[in-house]
């Protein structure tokens, strides 16, 4: 049995089940769109839980494109894409479900604290927990922890283990945005004698940024978390006073992805690093 009739096959069972279906290429990622659709052509992307308004036969517009739709998933257009394709994805939203994707061991661990017990399953470096209920999907809710639900789609690994428990106000308390903290201003006194930064001492800046690397290169597990708590920790030290430049940061970056981080997590971790600091 071929590789393409067992993702056609398993495609066919989930969309018989209720959950939208849609191809993914070498990467995760899905396909492109057509010609008509690309740049906006169409009108744009549609919304919310289904295909939408554009009715173009290809496997257009990544999470919109999933359908339970037999003669769809069947389409000429849509086997020709199977046979490219490495895995099935669902719309975990268009099912009323929510995948909460835990990274790596760190994020795992904390929803063993803070989340109840739900259907799980094993992904590459961590965990998707599944919940019944909908929500709007949301990336870095916390180091390791993403939301994936509404307008989102999630890879198929199998059907885990447990039972699928209701979505829980933990979960949901995720995308809420905090009110930002006031910070008191502080003044920092100039050096004695009119001296710079003492950041800006090469030696000092170059100690700082290799440890961080060293950090990084070091970690066996809790990758996202390490990166995270490294880019804290430079940008605590020297996120104030002007010294990093973009050959510091491509550094840090290239260090975490030599440990497996992707471009979008080591800038999502970069950024909450500075949220953090009030950068």
């Amino acid at each position: 049995m071929s590789a393409t009739h067992d993702l056609l096959r398993t495609a066919l069972e989930l969309a018989a089940a209720g959950a939208p279906v849609l191809p993914l290429r070498a990467g995760k990622v899905p396909f492109g769109n057509c010609r008509a659709c690309a740049k906006n052509g169409c009108g744009g992307r549609p919304n919310m839980k289904n295909a939408g308004p554009c009715r173009c036969p290809g496997v257009c517009h990544a999470w919109a494109a999933a359908t339970t739709d037999p003669n769809v998933i069947t389409s000429p257009a849509w086997t020709s894409a199977w046979r490219e394709a490495a895995a099935v994805a669902y719309h975990p939203g268009g099912a009323s479900l929510t995948v909460v994707d835990l990274d790596d061991a760190a994020a795992i661990a904390w929803a063993h604290e803070a989340l109840p017990a739900t259907r799980t399953v094993r992904t590459t470096r961590g965990e998707h927990w599944i919940y019944r209920g909908a929500m709007q999907s949301a990336n870095a809710v916390r180091p390791g922890v993403d939301i994936k639900s509404l307008m989102s789609y999630a890879r198929w690994l199998g059907p885990g283990t447990g039972t699928t428990t209701d979505l829980p106000s933990a979960v949901r308390a995720l995308t809420v945005k905090k009110p930002p903290t006031v910070r008191p201003v502080v003044t920092v006194p100039a050096l004695a004698g009119g001296e710079g930064c003492r950041h800006r001492t090469p030696a000092y800046l170059e100690r700082g940024i290799a440890m961080a690397e060293q950090r990084i290169a070091d970690a066996r597990s809790a990758v996202h978390t390490t990166v995270y708590q490294t880019f804290l920790a430079v940008l605590s030290a020297h996120g104030r006073c002007g010294c990093l430049t973009d050959t510091h940061i491509t550094r840090l970056f290239t260090a975490a992805q030599a440990k497996g981080e992707s471009l979008r997590h080591c800038t999502e971790a970069w950024t909450n690093a500075r949220a953090r600091l009030g950068l």
